[in-house]
């Protein structure tokens, strides 16, 4: 009898409708946000607490043995680990950012400055436009810094109705204290570009795009080809320590490092995006600092 009884049962789930038996895993929110529908967005904005995050990268040469995207392939891993504790939207790839530096490297991505600036500019106001009023940048690429630090600074020339904020973690020794552990036991200048560090990072997102092998195919030393200049910046200060966009030896990376970064970045992340979702202090402050900027001269001194 228990046996028919199964039997039937069965046969009755099959007659149910295919979109019936989806999973709540199947039917969760994506956080991508190329992946959801029209209708899965609505949900998804009040979801995230109206929180977008972009992580930033760019399309250069990382030594001889990392792939030309390992900037954005790495922090959208690490933000896409993040959002499966703290749900937000995640922006598609984005990789117009500036890498002047580079073009002399085959397969380097480098727009104008012109357009790398508008490009952001309008990403975010579109972003702000689909109802997000938080947008976090999560920035992969050394040379973003300075670019993603003016842009933060500049959206105070005109009103938004949304704001930016910076992801900058502070290095807790506590969370630290593994990483550091493990960078003491590889020799000294392994870091930096597509050195130790960021390889054993891909050799966890994506072991299958690092070449390991080819890692001392190239020299990733310091030429230090302006040290007659010691109290001077310019721009050619990069091209002029590593020509050959390498820095460090990446022949060092391993896995256990990688993984040790990987979640002291993601706990980081994760504690910030809850902190921006909690946040209303920069809001408030931001519709303060606009309506001073319409008259000035009532600000009291």
């Amino acid at each position: 009898m228990k046996k028919l009884i199964t039997i039937t049962s069965i046969l009755l789930l099959s007659l149910i409708p295919f979109s019936q038996k989806t999973s709540a895993a199947e039917s969760a929110l994506s956080a991508k946000w190329e992946e959801l529908t029209a209708p899965d967005f609505v949900k998804a904005v009040s979801q995230s607490g109206k929180v977008c995050i972009i992580p930033l990268g760019i399309i250069e040469k990382h030594g001889p043995h990392m792939p030309l995207g390992t900037d954005l392939i790495d922090a959208r891993a690490q933000v896409l680990n993040a959002v499966k504790e703290e749900y937000a939207v995640v922006f598609p790839e984005y990789y117009v950012g500036q890498i002047n530096e580079a073009r002399h490297q085959p397969g380097v991505i480098a727009y104008s400055p012109d357009l790398i600036w508008k490009m952001l500019q309008e990403t975010c106001n579109e972003i702000s436009r689909n109802g997000f009023e938080k947008i976090i940048f999560v920035n992969g690429h050394g040379g973003n810094n300075d670019l993603v630090k003016y842009f933060c600074m500049s959206q105070l020339s005109e009103k938004r109705n949304y704001a930016i904020y910076l992801f900058q973690p502070k290095t807790d020794p506590n969370e630290h204290r593994k990483v550091e552990e493990l960078m003491k036991k590889l020799p000294p200048s392994t870091g930096e570009h597509a050195g130790a560090a960021e390889t054993s990072y891909m050799m966890v997102v994506r072991p299958d795009l690092v070449k390991i092998d080819k890692a001392s195919m190239q020299s990733g030393d310091d030429l230090n080809r302006l040290a007659n200049l010691p109290d001077v910046y310019t721009g050619i200060w990069w091209y002029a320590k590593f020509p050959n966009h390498y820095a460090g030896d990446g022949k060092y990376a391993n896995a256990e490092l990688g993984r040790a970064l990987l979640e002291e970045d993601t706990k980081q992340l994760v504690r910030m995006i809850r902190e921006v979702k909690a946040d209303t202090k920069v809001p408030e402050l931001q519709k303060q600092f606009y309506e001073a900027t319409s008259h000035p001269i009532d600000t009291k001194q």
